[in-house]
């Protein structure tokens, strides 16, 4: 009579470790966002406000897995030694100008200092601008001139911006005629770096190639 072999019986105790159920593991610490830079002091003899600084803490975007400025990733390689490398930044029209800021402070972080940055708007003025022309036209260009501080431009007035090694542009609206003249500027402007935020199919549209 043929032998049946014992069918191997599975112990509890045999199983390997059980999953950790995901609403108890431990979420990973969040990078923290660079604070605010200090504000610079009124000016002598004028009355108001001093100048408003960056939000210490910035809402989430869609993009928050948006690659470092400067990183290798979705950057197009340089063609020559002498163009600036492009970066990428996929963001809407509304988080366009978030993105911009965030890549700001990461530029800053990893040792940018803040005269060899240029950020460009093609929509609404960032409120920096605004506050600053408040003032005058050549109190706020004088300071383009000074070279110390990130310089916050619309993208009408950047034939007059001097080139900066980082030039970011935050397509966060305004006529396609304006980003189609805005972009090649802007890259003219960037000494080493130029990093673009914004809706990728429409840049790509307005370039009529891939960035």
């Amino acid at each position: 009579m043929p032998l049946i072999p014992e069918e191997p019986q599975i112990h509890e105790s045999a199983q390997g470790p059980r999953a950790t159920p995901a609403s108890s593991r431990t979420a990973p610490t969040p990078r923290p966002v660079p604070g605010p830079r200090p504000a610079a002091p009124p000016r002598p003899g004028r009355p108001g406000p001093v100048r408003p600084t960056p939000p210490a803490q910035r809402t989430p975007r869609e993009s928050a897995g948006a690659p470092k400025p400067g990183s290798n990733a979705p950057a197009t390689p340089s063609t020559s030694d002498s163009q600036p490398q492009i970066q990428l930044i996929p963001a809407s029209v509304e988080g366009a100008l978030d993105a911009a800021e965030e890549a700001v402070d990461l530029l800053l972080d990893t040792g940018r200092a803040p005269g060899e940055v240029l950020v460009v708007t093609t929509g609404d003025a960032h409120p920096w601008a605004t506050h600053e022309l408040s003032f005058g036209a050549e109190s706020y260009w004088a300071q383009h001139d000074a070279g110390d501080d990130v310089f916050y431009a619309d993208a009408s007035a950047l034939s007059r911006a001097t080139a900066r090694p980082v030039v970011v542009v935050a397509m966060n609206g305004g006529a396609d005629e304006t980003a189609v003249t805005a972009l090649p500027l802007a890259l003219g402007r960037a000494g080493a770096l130029l990093i673009v935020c914004g809706d990728p199919q429409r840049i790509n549209a307005l370039l009529g190639a891939g960035v």
